[in-house]
């Protein structure tokens, strides 16, 4: 009888922030370079938006947990929850 195959580890929301973070830094540092084309260049704008706004979600999560927390009127205990993809 085969083993269950385990589930994969899912990277902890932070450190998928700060990845992402890190490489849209990147992104822009490439791009004020100015060494790119314009296709390249296109591309990495592109690529920069979506991890803008992966970034901008986690924020606003973060935010609203924080908020959560510090409401006199919460629940003595705040569930965790889902972010939305």
């Amino acid at each position: 009888m085969a083993k269950p195959t385990p589930a994969p580890a899912e990277t902890p929301p932070v450190a998928d922030f700060e990845h992402s973070l890190d490489e849209l830094e990147q992104l822009v540092a490439r791009m004020e370079g100015g060494e790119m084309s314009l296709d390249e260049s296109l591309s990495a704008f592109e690529r920069g938006i979506g991890l803008y706004r992966h970034c901008q979600q986690a924020l606003d999560q973060a935010e609203l947990r924080v908020r959560l927390l510090l409401d006199p009127d919460a629940p003595d205990q705040a569930e965790p929850f889902a972010p939305e993809a």
